[in-house]
């Protein structure tokens, strides 16, 4: 890390984690922190779902949340922003405090509950930069005290399939109480049955992903498998935050309620994502997140059978410079190893990682 993001980083963490957040949007929205000059090498682009990629390093939702800086998170050296968790109505999330770092183990706890503005206030921004480049996702979900939370889903598909690239169901999140229910077979197939009708009515038909949990058992990725292959989704994300907290070296924080991102997850999630490779085969797009701070643990996602990669919190603590230092390092890496293609890389340690889970 460089000597101005350590000032950086250092004046952030003086203060608490959810203040923090809104000084690096408040930051963004005024053009600061600037990313450095990320490489534009052609071995890096990757074309999935009809979409074209300038290079397979994306932000995960959870940062912007209401979709106020997409363009500025491209200009850290992402290849595609992904905004929300998106709600039909506002909703204030859950109480405060609900966000803890774990800083010895380089990562974060959250509960928040789908804090965000709502709709309504997302699709203006997003509507008012039609026309301007870079691939920005939209991931959807549904309110707390919502009395038909499919039918949320639905809504979000209309309202948001002709302003996002592609388009994300979460039903992962551990903080909206009853929401990973959804991942169960029965009320999955339904969820994506009513999810690409609503597509196949909207007036654009953007790509739509399901975002997965980690805590998930063999049987209970094998039905996700098979309603995402026979209901036609375009791809699956791997994964959410996890319950876990083996291994942590934090103190009685760690102990606090909530998902758990960052350095801990990458094993878990990077089992999860091999494993849900071998059981959708090699044509589904496949993202792969969590745990993702350097260079290596993005080829290694790739390796695990990911086409693109996303995070967040590396963000936190290796600072905005973080996507640019990750995008050179995979071209320097497609150069020396005399690749075509990053993607050429992809499964290579697929039968390795699926074996850990």
């Amino acid at each position: 890390m460089s000597v101005l993001n350590r000032i950086g980083q250092k004046l952030l963490f003086s203060f608490d984690p959810e203040t923090a957040h809104g000084m690096s949007i408040a930051a963004l929205r005024c053009g600061l922190p600037v990313g450095g000059a990320t490489p534009r090498d052609a071995r890096l682009k990757i074309s999935l779902c009809g979409l074209e990629f300038p290079n397979p390093l994306g932000m995960a939702a959870g940062y912007d949340k209401n979709a106020e800086v997409p363009d500025a998170l491209l200009g850290l050296g992402f290849g595609f922003a992904e905004v929300g968790t998106i709600t039909p109505l506002p909703q204030p999330g859950n109480p405060k405090p609900r966000i803890f770092r774990l800083t010895a183990d380089e990562a974060v706890i959250n509960r928040l509950g789908f804090n965000n503005e709502g709709h309504a206030a997302a699709e203006k921004r997003l509507a008012a930069r039609k026309g301007r480049p870079g691939i920005v996702g939209v991931n959807i979900g549904a309110n707390k005290d919502s009395a038909d939370r499919i039918g949320d889903y639905e809504r979000g598909v209309a309202r948001f399939a002709q302003h996002a690239s592609y388009l994300t169901v979460n039903i992962s999140s551990p903080n909206t109480p009853g929401l990973r229910n959804m991942q169960a077979r029965e009320q999955l197939g339904e969820l994506l049955s009513r999810v690409m009708a609503a597509r196949a009515a909207a007036s654009a038909q953007p790509p739509v992903f399901l975002k997965i949990a980690p805590d998930l058992v063999e049987a209970e990725l094998e039905d996700i498998a098979a309603e995402v292959a026979e209901k036609k989704i375009d791809g699956v994300i791997v994964s959410n935050t996890t319950l876990a907290r083996t291994g942590l070296r934090s103190g009685g924080v760690a102990n606090e309620t909530g998902g758990l991102s960052g350095k801990p997850l990458f094993e878990r999630s990077t089992a999860v994502l091999a494993r849900m490779r071998k059981l959708l085969g090699p044509n589904m797009a496949i993202v792969g997140v969590g745990g993702v701070d350097s260079t290596e643990t993005a080829l290694e996602k790739i390796r695990a059978g990911a086409d693109l990669v996303q995070f967040y919190t590396g963000m936190i603590y290796a600072g905005p410079a973080l996507p640019g230092r990750i995008v050179a390092g995979m071209a320097r890496f497609v150069e020396r190893e005399r690749l075509k293609s990053i993607a050429e890389l992809r499964d290579s340690g697929c039968e390795r990682w699926s074996g850990r889970l």
